[in-house]
Parts: C-alpha cells; structure tokens; sequence
C-alpha cells in the first residue's frame, strides 16, 4: 500500500506580519487593549535603513507590526492601497528551501528565492510564495536559531505593564477573493500546497434578505492550518465582502481568529480595555438552549458579553467578532473558543451577517 508523505509539512503559524502606517502606535495599541508583550525590533538601530518592525507576543500568537521608513518602498505602497492589513501569513516549517522547491513545482508563484540570515544566536532560513492579492506566504525554518525573533531583530521589552487577555494561537485566517476567484484559491491550497477541502458553505448557508457569500475551508494535514476562502455571492444589496474588496482595493486576509481557553475572560477584559465588538440582538439568546443544547457557561454571562455559541457532532464553540481594527471597514478579528466543535459557527452566521450589514448601513456601503 503506497503511503502518502506530506510534501509541506507545516508545524503552525510562526507569525502574522502586518504593514501599518505607524508601528509604533500600533504596538502601543496592541500591548494595551489586547495585551501582547513586546520581545523585539528592528529598525534603523539594528541595521534595517527602509522600515521599523514591532515583534509582539502572547502564548504561542505573534504579530509583526511593519513601518516603511520612505514613501517609495513596497511597504509605502502596500499601505497607500490597501491601508493597514495583513501582508504575510508565516508558516513554521522544518525546510524552508524544500517547502519553496515542493510549492513551485506544483505552480507557485516565488515571491523570494530561499536565503538564510545569522547572527551570534543562530541562523533562520526564509523564502517566499504569493497567495490571493498582495498576500505572500513565508516559510520560516528556525530550528537553528535561540534569540528573541530572527536575526536583524534586537529583543525588545514593553515600557509599559502589559497585561495578557488569554490569547493563545491563530486558529485560522480567512481570506476574501473576488466574485468568480474562491475555487481557483482553494485549488492553489489544494493543489500547490496539498491542502484538503474542509467545509462548504454556500449562498444558502450564508446568506440574509440582502447580501449573500460563499466559503470553502481549506486545512493543511495536521489541521494546524485552516483558511477559509470567501467570495461575494449575488444578493438585492452589497455583501459583506464587496465592501471588503472596495476599501481594500482587492483580495486580502479578511479577518484572524484567535483562540482562548476561557472566551467569557477574554472579551470582559477586550471589552473594559475599549475593543469593540459586533452586536447581535438579545432575541439571540432567548432559545440558545433550545439550539445549542447543555453548555457549560452561564447563558447571562454570554448574553451581556455578546458571545455567540453553536454546535456541531463534535461538541461546540463560543466566538465573538470584532468591528474592524482600522477605518476602513477591512480588517477584524475573531475571538473563538472550542469546547470540542471543530466547524466555523455556520449556525450562527445569519445573526452575524444581520450584524454586519447594520453597520454596513451605518458607513452607507449596504
């Protein structure tokens, strides 16, 4: 019997880079509303002339926060598009040069040809392919390397007492393509780095009176990775994710899910330290058991704290989304906790889109 080996063995998410037109706020901004830790920089003082990089941390979660430092640089320009967003998602792999050989061969498109960086705490190698927009995917090999980040990186420490909120890893990012796009990208994960379809989800799972999308979910072999792909699907008004494609001039990572071990913590401390969520109304809750079944959390506490719960054959999760992290309506993230589900809350996707549009209605893009 032929045993199938997995040619991109991907061991996580190493990290999420962002490019932001102020690093340095948006650091103090995630230190103290969502209480990542500061570990490293690079910038000027290390040797790096064209950007600032803020390397924040929390359990096994890590946001690179990136600045150009000149307007004609590819950072400058990728924000001047797109506003703040997530430039690269990094996957942690044992060989960064055979998982660039592997993704080309199947048809990647390179980005940057592997390279290996050093210093007196050891080496990273690094290379580089594109996915949907101007999202790139970097494989990182750090099994040689002991320092805070990477080489070029010096470690850093907040100034400020930060406070963790019990953020613990990405549980998955989701990307928005155009009308007409979502099956070419879920054949790049399937077929360029051997990806499986997860989940469908069509116009008439997620859909209300006036906007409607399509999601296909793609998982890496061990199931660390996750992506769900969505595209707009024709309804009377402008879905979610024209509006998404409009602001962000293109395909981008929608939102990150982060997980928690204890949502209801989670968002009391998001919520007193100014995060804002999306609201669903409180007709939400009044036949949650009646749905969802026993849940081991207070259905009050969930009420007040606005957190969603549903189930699936394997048990069930709780998730709550944020509004957008930035002006434009782009960007946001998803606070989720498993209590056993391994689906995507598909029950409660009417309640959230209803959510959605009323603020879609508010910024007059319905």
């Amino acid at each position: 019997m032929e045993v199938k080996t997995d040619f991109l063995p991907l061991k996580g998410t190493d990290h999420i880079e962002f490019y932001v037109g102020n690093a340095k706020q948006a650091a103090y901004f995630y230190q103290s509303a969502f209480g990542f830790e500061l570990v490293a920089y690079a910038g000027p003082e290390t040797g790096v002339k064209d950007r600032a990089s803020y390397v924040l941390q929390q359990e096994k979660l890590r946001f690179v926060l990136t600045t150009p430092l000149y307007p004609e640089s590819e950072a400058a320009a990728h924000i001047h598009k797109h506003g703040d967003g997530v430039k690269t998602i990094a996957l942690w792999v044992d060989d960064a040069k055979k998982s660039f050989e592997e993704t080309v061969k199947r048809g990647a498109k390179p980005a940057f040809e592997p390279y290996t960086i050093s210093d007196a705490d050891g080496s990273v190698t690094l290379s580089g392919i594109h996915t949907y927009g101007d999202t790139l995917h970097v494989f990182v090999e750090r099994n040689a390397y002991k320092g805070a980040f990477m080489p070029n990186f010096k470690p850093m420490k907040s100034g400020m007492k930060t406070t963790p909120v019990g953020l613990k890893y990405v549980d998955h990012c989701v990307g928005n393509v155009e009308l007409g796009e979502m099956n070419k990208w879920v054949k790049f994960y399937e077929e360029v780095m051997g990806f499986k379809l997860l989940i469908t989800f069509d116009d008439e799972d997620i859909s209300t009176e006036y906007s409607a999308l399509m999601s296909k979910v793609v998982s890496n072999g061990n199931g660390y990775i996750k992506f769900p792909i969505n595209e707009p699907a024709k309804g009377k008004k402008k879905s979610q994710i024209e509006e998404y494609i409009d602001f962000y001039r293109g395909a981008g990572v929608q939102h990150v899910a982060i997980a928690t071990d204890n949502i209801i913590h989670t968002v009391g401390e998001l919520r007193n330290r100014g995060i804002d969520f999306l609201v669903v109304p409180d007709t939400y809750y009044e036949d949650l058991k009646t749905r969802v079944g026993a849940i081991d959390e207070d259905v009050e506490a969930l009420k007040k704290l606005n957190v969603l719960v549903d189930r699936d054959d394997e048990g069930y999760l709780l998730q709550i989304f944020t509004k957008p992290l930035e002006d434009r309506p782009t960007l946001f993230f998803e606070i989720i906790q498993r209590k056993g589900a391994v689906s995507f809350g598909k029950g409660n996707f009417k309640a959230l889109f209803e959510s959605i549009e009323r603020e879609q209605a508010l910024r007059g893009n319905l």
